[in-house]
């Protein structure tokens, strides 16, 4: 029996795609380039790790300058979302309010430190989460931050519920089931199970022994 549900963060429960890009698009505009970003370019590294995203969105700037340009995008990024939040999934609080008198609620993301803060404070998120990790800044993958919160909660049968095969594959280094957000950024495939909105969710883990 399910007894935990680690998270995806960015298409999975919320989507703050729109206050990334005018963030990025700022932060670039003060370092003094003269080139901005588009939506469809945000939405090609959601999900990505933090090198892979500075080498893929400023290719066009020296190696050693990518990095730090992407610091200072993720700096304003969390002031904006600080002051309006991004879009919550259809349905995510009534669906939370749900599952955590069920199961223990995590999140694992591959973001910076600071983005997942930035989600919970925004929308009042706190009570529902034991705990969550960004990984971006830990130097780890996704699915060695799955293993680390099974090992440090202790829990017995956890479930990752995201919208990528990074998602997928992540699930599949930490040995749990993977649900696939199909409402979400990216693709999996071969997958077991699939839910095509969030109030899905708690019918979906029933179906999981």
């Amino acid at each position: 029996m399910v007894d935990s549900i680690i998270f995806d963060l960015d298409g999975t429960l919320w989507d703050s795609s729109e206050e990334v890009l005018k963030a990025w698009n700022e932060a670039i505009e003060e370092a003094g380039y003269d080139f901005s970003l588009s939506m469809e370019t945000i939405g090609s590294i959601m999900g990505l790790p933090i090198q892979d995203i500075a080498n893929k969105v400023f290719a066009m700037l020296p190696e050693e300058k990518r990095l730090p340009m992407l610091r200072k995008c993720f700096d304003k990024e969390v002031v904006i979302l600080g002051e309006t939040g991004g879009r919550l999934m259809e349905g995510l609080e009534e669906t939370l309010q749900i599952l955590q008198k069920k199961y223990r609620l995590f999140i694992v993301s591959n973001c910076q430190d600071g983005y997942v803060q930035t989600f919970l404070k925004a929308h009042h998120m706190e009570q529902f989460f034991v705990d969550f990790l960004c990984v971006g800044d830990e130097g780890i993958t996704k699915g060695e931050g799955n293993r680390k919160l099974i090992q440090q909660y202790d829990l017995k049968q956890a479930v990752y519920v995201g919208d990528t095969t990074g998602d997928q594959q992540s699930a599949k280094e930490a040995g749990i089931d993977f649900i696939f957000a199909r409402f979400g950024f990216g693709t999996a495939k071969n997958y077991l199970y699939s839910i095509d909105y969030l109030a899905q969710l708690p019918e979906i883990l029933d179906e999981i022994v």
